[in-house]
């Protein structure tokens, strides 16, 4: 039975619409999505496209996507994108030891349900991605294609460390002007390709102004589990998941300059799916922007090639 649903008014941002969505979790949180193109008729005709942020990211991520899928002149889409628990507009929670990935997959499928969402070509950017891992074996039907964003069974250590450095040196700031010179001194050199204008989303999609100061969107206790490990950490693999790929249409983007996902891992993922298509993010690092002109490419071809 489905859930209510507590919906707002189309918000207009750029002259693109979209609904936003709060709902339950399974365990009572308010939770948030929001859903472009579902007053469109023409979005009826092809499958929904779901879209998954990383650790400390939110739906504001995708927007630039959503906008481009969700309005495509030949084969527009509808698009949703989540806030998981303790991130952007949904609750967070006061039990931390529930920030862990099966409790997240959950609430994705009760997104799903409360959505109208029977199946979906899903999109997941890093944490996105291994939650993904977790559904192919709680609910294979819901699947019918996979992007995956820099992410992978193996996850490298170098990168989880470097991801706990920025994001425990994340102070407020007191413009997004600020916030945009941030992100440009920690990411810079692994992202050349970016403009201007990337940059500003980005900057949009991460920060979030707070009584008065510009501050990263999500609880601070998501970083917890990666206080404690360090370089000779061993990370447990998910090729065991991986498996539950095998039957679906399967895309991985790596980024050019990624720390996260290797070389080697994509190699792997290729010999155990070998449908697996394989593209790289020339100029950017973990994790790239998906709307940049290249990928955008890449992906529509991809997704409208499932049937």
């Amino acid at each position: 039975m489905l859930l209510p649903i507590c919906a707002k008014g189309d918000i207009v941002t750029n002259g693109i619409s979209f609904q936003e969505h709060r709902f339950s979790s399974s365990d009572g949180l308010q939770l948030y999505a929001r859903d472009y193109g579902r007053a469109d008729p023409q979005t009826a005709a092809s499958l929904p496209v779901v879209c998954l942020p990383g650790l400390s990211r939110n739906s504001r991520d995708f927007h630039r996507l959503a906008m481009q899928l969700s309005t495509h002149p030949q084969r527009p889409r509808r698009v949703i994108a989540l806030d998981y628990r303790g991130r952007g507009f949904s609750d967070w929670d006061t039990d931390k030891s529930r920030y862990q990935l099966p409790v997240e997959a959950q609430d994705v499928l009760s997104a799903c349900e409360n959505l109208g969402i029977a199946k979906a070509i899903f999109i997941g950017t890093s944490r996105g991605g291994l939650i993904l891992h977790f559904l192919a074996a709680m609910r294979p039907a819901l699947l019918t294609g996979i992007v995956l964003n820099d992410i992978g069974p193996v996850i490298e250590i170098a990168g989880l460390l470097q991801i706990r450095h920025y994001l425990q040196a994340q102070q407020p700031l007191q413009s997004f002007e600020q916030a945009i010179e941030s992100l440009k001194r920690t990411h810079g050199a692994a992202f050349p390709a970016l403009d201007d204008d990337d940059w500003a989303d980005m900057a949009q999609a991460i920060f979030r102004e707070k009584d008065g100061v510009i501050t990263a969107d999500f609880d601070p206790a998501l970083i917890e589990p990666l206080k404690g490990i360090d370089a000779d950490t061993q990370v447990p693999d998910l090729w065991t998941l991986y498996q539950g790929f095998q039957t679906m249409p399967l895309m991985v983007i790596r980024g050019e300059n990624s720390n996260i996902l290797s070389e080697a891992t994509v190699l792997e993922m290729g010999k155990r799916h070998p449908g697996l298509k394989v593209v790289t993010a020339a100029g950017q690092g973990h994790a790239p922007l998906l709307h940049r002109p290249d990928l955008l490419t890449n992906m529509t071809a991809f997704i409208d090639g499932i049937a």
